[in-house]
């Protein structure tokens, strides 16, 4: 009976059996295609110009498409103009309209078609049309399938081109032109996560995002901290402001997202004085009155002690988090201002520990209560940050398994002999593929409920954020309270977990694939979070090829470290290549210089065989709807 309804389902889709062997025809088809280009990238920490310029490049994908069709045409100097065209388009055309006249109007417009017609060679002419710009869609298909063999109709093709210039719509045409080989240049995009934090804009890398033609994102540790602060998680919300005031961004809070902070400074100004542990990275070039700086600085102290405090209730509320450890302001005595850890004595800096209660640190005071509450309840209603973080939700997930990949942010727990870390939550023990899935399903609970701030579901969101078993976080501890008030580095050492050595091993890896369902010849796993420190001779590509890591520091607060400003991952029907990138200057620069995001390719793997639609993700989809249209037409044809 349920088939029955089924196909009756199915079958109103279609009005004839020729229509259904149509469709057959046209899926078969497509699975013969070559792949897409897969475009992945991770912790932009919301350095917006220079993720905006990767996805305008394609990771250098562009200039390879203009080298490998204009190489014996176009000079290098020719080629470069024609990428920064195709890159900033309106920017561009301002800066050379006096250069412009009938005849580049001609040669410009024709580079571009010739370009669409072989970026868009492996997709079908349906999929192509759907990617054409509206306002010029039937001028710009017309120019497409232009016959070079065909003389009967090159005077209309000529008439098309010179009614375009006498009409002043050249210029809208080749910025149409330019945005959609931007398009499809790369089929799908990977954010392998960590959009917030550090960088100045992370909300209109969402906003960019929010209008990708198709992608999908994996939550990083500092993405977790900005939807549990949406969720209602007080600590979450905290550790926001804390971070930004670190990093002299609390205009993300209060200017974009609405965010009114003025509880807060008004708690702050009571309480605290200057401190220079606690005053803000400011950015060479940056200017800041002392005011400001001296403002953000009490808030800096405000957000930390207020975190600090929250974080040893949800330790005592929770035992099975086993994060007693971390209960360092009960540990602290107030009188001599010392802290004794694993042993050692270690005398405490910079203190600001004016509002804790030496014989309940934990305890919040009626007033910072209200500011909490105050404070929480502007997180849980600012309309953009709901917008943002529920786009996160819907296009997000703690790891995606896809073409044969699995992506991960951070890691997947795992003990020194390599089998998979466990720990007792909420009563059932979890691990491995397990345990994220137990984590994604805690974070959508939480967000579900916002107006509930210490249930279960929410706590589990600090924990993603320093728990020892969180596979966002994968460290022993997290040393914030050690790096703000203790001057012995040792102490600041966050230990890794042991995923970040054993993931060198190929087995190990083989064996974290095989977990997520994954056991073909062609899987790699794919992580950002960790910075991979080319000055020191690191490899990004680890486990015999079996493991890529993509951060490589588009935050500039680590490219000194780094030696570079990232990694993106290309992966094509040849195979994939890692790109490495020199830091973004600027806009201006490039327009006007050229002076492109250097891109060195590696290549990761080839395979022997060139991969086709039928060997990716959606080409199961496709198989699996074309067994269901072939039950279909054998129930039509029975009926």
């Amino acid at each position: 009976m349920k088939k029955d309804k089924y196909l009756d389902l199915l079958s109103s889709k279609f009005n004839s059996s020729e229509e259904i062997v149509s469709e057959i025809i046209n899926l078969k088809a497509i699975l013969n295609l070559p792949k897409g280009t897969e475009h992945f990238v991770s912790d932009l920490h919301g350095e917006y110009n220079a993720f905006q310029h990767i996805l305008r490049n394609g990771s250098g994908n562009i200039k390879e498409k203009i080298k490998e069709l204009f190489h014996q045409t176009l000079s290098f100097d020719e080629q470069q103009k024609l990428a920064t065209l195709i890159y900033y388009p309106e920017k561009r055309l301002k800066l050379t309209q006096n250069e412009h006249n009938a005849e580049w109007y001609k040669k410009t417009i024709d580079h571009l078609i010739q370009l669409i017609r072989f970026s868009s060679s492996k997709y079908t002419r349906s999929k192509l049309r759907k990617t054409l710009p509206i306002r010029f869609s039937y001028v710009i298909e017309e120019l497409l399938f232009q016959n070079d063999y065909q003389t009967d109709k090159e005077n209309y093709y000529h008439q098309i081109i010179d009614n375009i210039i006498s009409l002043n719509q050249g210029d809208k045409l080749i910025i149409d032109l330019c945005y959609t080989i931007q398009q499809l240049v790369v089929d799908h995009l990977h954010v392998v996560g960590d959009i917030y934090d550090r960088g100045p804009e992370p909300d209109k890398i969402i906003e960019r995002l929010m209008t990708h033609h198709s992608l999908d994102i994996q939550w990083g540790n500092h993405d977790i901290i900005w939807i549990g602060a949406a969720a209602g998680s007080a600590i979450c919300m905290m550790n926001t402001i804390r971070i930004s005031a670190r990093y002299n961004n609390l205009s993300i809070i209060e200017d974009t997202y609405g965010i009114n902070l003025r509880p807060l400074l008004t708690y702050a100004e009571k309480y605290y004085n200057d401190n220079p542990a606690f005053r803000p990275k400011i950015e060479v070039g940056d200017t800041c009155r002392q005011e400001e700086i001296l403002e953000t600085t009490k808030i800096h102290q405000a957000a930390a002690i207020l975190q600090f405090k929250l974080e040893e209730q949800l330790v005592l509320r929770r035992p099975e988090f086993e994060m007693n450890h971390r209960q360092l302001l009960s540990k602290t005595n107030l009188e001599t201002n010392q802290l004794e850890i694993k042993g050692e004595t270690y005398d405490l800096h910079d203190t600001c520990f004016t509002t804790v209660d030496p014989t309940q640190p934990e305890k919040l005071t009626i007033e910072e209560e209200e500011v909490i509450e105050r404070l929480l309840h502007n997180f849980i209603w600012s309309e953009k940050l709901k917008r943002h973080t529920k786009f996160l939700l819907e296009k997000g997930s703690m790891y995606l398994v896809y073409n044969e990949n699995l992506l991960i942010h951070g890691c997947v727990p795992l003990n020194q002999d390599g089998s998979f870390q466990s720990i007792i939550l909420n009563g059932k023990e979890y691990k491995g593929k397990n345990l994220l899935d137990y984590f994604e399903y805690s974070l959508r609970k939480a967000y579900q409920t916002p107006h509930l701030s210490t249930d279960y579901e929410t706590d589990i969101l600090w924990y993603l954020w320093s728990g020892e078993c969180s596979s966002l976080f994968g460290k022993k501890e997290m040393t914030t309270f050690e790096r703000y008030f203790i001057k012995e580095k040792e102490t600041h050492v966050e230990k890794k977990n042991s995923y970040y050595k054993l993931r060198e091993n190929e087995d190990t890896i083989q064996n974290i694939l095989k977990e997520f369902g994954l056991t073909g010849e062609d899987g790699h796993l794919i992580n950002g979070h960790t910075p991979i420190k080319e000055l020191n001779g690191e490899n990004p590509i680890k486990a015999n090829g079996k493991l890529i890591v993509i951060d490589g520091g588009f935050s500039k607060p680590y490219q000194k470290t780094t030696g570079l400003a990232g990694y993106t991952l290309l992966y094509n029907s040849y195979g994939m290549q890692l790109v490495a990138h020199k830091p973004f200057s600027s806009v201006k620069q490039v327009i006007e210089e050229h002076d492109d995001i250097l891109s060195i390719k590696r290549l990761v793997d080839r395979p022997l065989e060139r991969k086709c639609v039928a060997d990716t993700t959606i080409g199961k989809k496709l198989k699996e709807e074309i067994k269901e249209l072939q039950l279909l037409l054998d129930y039509l044809n029975n009926f």
